[in-house]
């Protein structure tokens, strides 16, 4: 995989070649102009939606119609699988100099596309045509660069993780509420285990989710994971956390074995089945699909743990992070020869009116701050709303990427023992090693 170093050279002669080329249509900023983006087509890049596939289908074509109607320009949409294929993309456009017009990327991808140096950094004329800061919530700006005068990440969708739990399972085994420590939790689910229901539903296999489980616990622990130009995965709390972790399905036997080839959706049906009593690491978008399955009124949201495992208090140097700073934005490349119809894409897509019809469709929380006013008034969302407020940043770093790559390949190459019901606490501290390295050399290389 090319260093960024690499990417950093060879973008800065593909933009160069690409600016000269830019045939951007009229920004409509100009008293009495119009944009016309007739014969023209925006190419945008996001993640496959797998929870709900058939609507992001019909969200497809209904973007590209309401686009076409507004400005004459066809919307094209491709999409990425995994976190390696989002990387891959970004690689292969930065260097060829060509490809999506707009990528919607996981808010903690943007310190690599920041570090490319191949994306649109905005400035005030840049935001003015999507519609102004002021109209985004403040708070999902948080990772849209390395500061509030250097951004590229357009905020689209607010995506705190929560815990979803059983109301009926906890209130039958006495428990008033989930636990706030996650060894608590882990105790809470050995009680919640019984036959075929489990205490916990965890997608082991999931291409997005594993890591965000031992960055929480690290950081609860006081390790950031990276700090300015050091990675520290062998860190004593990290290796507590994947022995954690791997450990509710190897060891305490809180979650069914078949959750070793889960992905988020499966753990979400397990969920809605009623076989699980807690769901940890869900956002929003579980709602739409559990509004509708057994559990429908028998489940709430609570935040995740934030004392670490091992400890019965935060430690001095812990973070209480309930989630990840998380969502998706919006970043524009600079090769793009239409950036102004990009923008108005964008002033669309994060429009009131959008966004609030796709929190509808797929449960992802507005960044229109007019939009996400309307919702924090519904009690069902308080716990999600709460999550926001406390989760933190991922480091602004432009390795990051690689970082939560080699964090969740650990996970990855432990498959085979969790499939044996074991977790090999030797084979766990070589994994866990060569993450250590891999990520080092991801932040040497990073800009």
């Amino acid at each position: 995989m090319q260093t960024f170093k690499a990417l950093a050279i060879g973008t800065a002669a593909a933009l160069a070649l690409a600016a000269c080329a830019n045939d951007s249509a009229k920004t409509g900023n100009d008293p009495g102009s119009e944009l016309n983006g007739a014969g023209k087509t925006i190419n945008v890049l996001v993640q496959a939606n797998t929870i709900y596939p058939q609507q992001q289908k019909q969200w497809f074509t209904d973007t590209s119609n309401a686009f076409k109607a507004q400005t004459g320009a066809e919307v094209k949409f491709e999409t990425f699988a995994s976190a390696n294929d989002e990387l891959t993309k970004i690689q292969t456009s930065v260097v060829s100099g060509q490809g999506p017009d707009i990528y919607s990327l996981g808010t903690t991808f943007t310190p690599t596309a920041y570090a490319t140096g191949a994306f649109l950094e905005l400035q005030d004329a840049d935001w003015n045509k999507v519609g102004g800061k002021a109209n985004f919530v403040q708070a999902a700006l948080g990772i849209s660069g390395p500061d509030a005068q250097h951004q590229v990440g357009i905020p689209f969708t607010s995506r705190p993780f929560v815990m979803a739990y059983n109301t009926e399972l906890l209130k039958a085994a006495g428990i008033d509420k989930p636990a706030d420590t996650w060894d608590g939790l882990r105790d809470q689910a050995k009680r919640l285990t019984n036959g075929s229901t489990h205490g916990m539903a965890v997608a082991y296999a999931d291409g997005f989710d594993p890591w965000k489980f031992i960055w929480a616990m690290s950081v609860q622990a006081g390790n950031p994971l990276v700090a300015g130009k050091k990675a520290s995965l062998d860190d004593p709390a990290t290796l507590k956390a994947y022995q954690t972790y791997l450990g509710w399905l190897a060891t305490d036997k809180v979650v069914d074995p078949a959750a070793v080839g889960w992905k988020n959706a499966q753990a979400i049906a397990e969920f809605g089945a009623g076989k699980a009593a807690f769901l940890p690491m869900v956002s929003a978008t579980s709602k739409v699909t559990l509004d509708k399955s057994q559990v429908a009124g028998k489940y709430a949201y609570a935040v995740m743990p934030t004392v670490p495992p091992g400890a019965t208090s935060k430690p001095s140097n812990g973070v209480p992070a309930t989630s990840i700073l998380s969502g998706d934005n919006l970043v524009v490349a600079k090769y793009t020869k239409n950036k102004d119809l990009a923008l108005a894409l964008v002033k669309l897509l994060t429009s009131a009116e959008q966004q609030k019809a796709y929190y509808k469709t797929f449960g992802e929380l507005p960044t229109n701050a007019a939009a996400a006013k309307e919702l924090q008034a519904d009690p069902a969302l308080a716990a999600i709303v709460d999550s926001s407020s406390k989760s933190a940043g991922t480091p602004f770093n432009g390795g990051w990427s690689k970082v939560q790559l080699a964090l969740l390949n650990v996970v990855v190459q432990s498959i085979p023992d969790l499939k044996a019901g074991k977790v090999d606490d030797g084979k766990l501290k070589s994994l866990v090693t060569a993450a250590q390295k891999d990520a080092q050399s991801a932040v040497d290389e990073a800009k």
